[in-house]
């Protein structure tokens, strides 16, 4: 049986709006407090499919909440406390509307398009003669600019300061806690004998400061190889093992489904649902080392409401 949530219409004490998003609703309370519903819904190529992952919402959730706690000296953060396995509570900044994408190595969609033969991304010029999944000289910053709907678009750092769409002095901060942020991520990962491939980082702005939303480092927004047997598998012209949602893409595409126009979204068998949970508890029992503890799903909407109410009413 496919316990997971993927749709729920929670109403929270002082409840003033909800976003849905693709993986996360986000409910907007009174003093300026957010409520973030970390669902099991998974979305790829900028689309979200039919069914959904047991178990999902909480390793993103858990795995954000130990990144955003292992990072808050470098950079604040929304966070206030996480009072459900799949909920976090923080506060409301205003979002910054460019993705900060960071990649140490070829791979993903910077290998696509390097592979169609472009060599240069968001205005950063790719070095010639490299394989996927190599690692850069220097890490690299390869923005997009946050769509409401469809696909977050790449954008150079040139177009944003030229047309306004973060004025320059937040925008040299988030590239400063962007590269900190994937330098320390790096080293967590190393300790875990995992590479931190890629990821994203989105910002806000809080009272005038810049601040750290939504998750970090997590299979969602990161992609992660292991570690052992990396340089052998390069120098073989192997595939990486990786821990991120790059294998059901690469499901998807096996399928027919790359998320373009008249393509139709596969439905994933219920074998492969179980594996892409197995994936995720992988990734997340990796990447802490910890044993991951699945909560009761007996009632998802019930435990979260019951968890979040009481939270909140210990903040009064």
């Amino acid at each position: 049986m496919n316990n997971s949530l993927t749709k729920a219409n929670f109403n929270f004490p002082g409840q003033k709006a909800v976003y849905n998003g693709k993986v996360r609703d986000v409910y907007t309370l009174e003093n300026d407090i957010l409520v973030m519903v970390a669902s099991d819904r998974i979305s790829a190529f900028d689309h979200i499919l039919a069914k959904g992952i047991p178990y999902k919402g909480q390793v993103l959730n858990q795995v954000a909440t130990m990144f955003l706690d292992a990072t808050k000296d470098i950079v604040p953060n929304w966070l206030i406390g996480t009072p459900d396995p799949a909920v976090a509570v923080g506060y409301a900044c205003e979002p910054v509307r460019v993705e900060m994408v960071i990649r140490g190595y070829l791979a993903g969609h910077s290998a696509r398009e390097y592979k169609s033969g472009v060599r240069e991304l968001c205005g950063v010029t790719m070095p010639e003669g490299m394989k996927e999944n190599d690692k850069f000289p220097e890490p690299i910053i390869t923005p997009a600019t946050k769509a409401e709907e469809g696909h977050d678009e790449d954008i150079s750092r040139e177009a944003i300061l030229e047309n306004n769409i973060v004025p320059e002095d937040i925008y040299v901060q988030m590239e400063k806690y962007t590269r900190a942020l994937f330098q320390r991520g790096t080293e967590m990962a190393a300790e875990k004998g995992l590479i931190l491939v890629d990821t994203k980082y989105e910002f806000g702005i809080r009272n005038g400061e810049v601040i750290l939303i939504d998750e970090i480092h997590t299979p969602d927004s990161s992609r992660y190889f292991i570690a052992e047997g990396y340089k052998e598998r390069q120098d073989k012209g192997e595939a990486q093992k990786q821990l991120s949602k790059e294998f059901v893409r690469q499901w998807l595409i096996e399928n027919g489904f790359q998320g373009l126009e008249g393509q139709v979204v596969p439905e994933m068998p219920d074998d492969f649902v179980e594996t892409v949970t197995e994936r995720y508890i992988e990734l997340y029992e990796k990447i802490t080392g910890l044993d991951f503890q699945k909560s009761d799903v007996s009632n998802i909407e019930e435990r979260i409401e019951r968890n979040v109410v009481s939270f909140l009413n210990n903040m009064k």
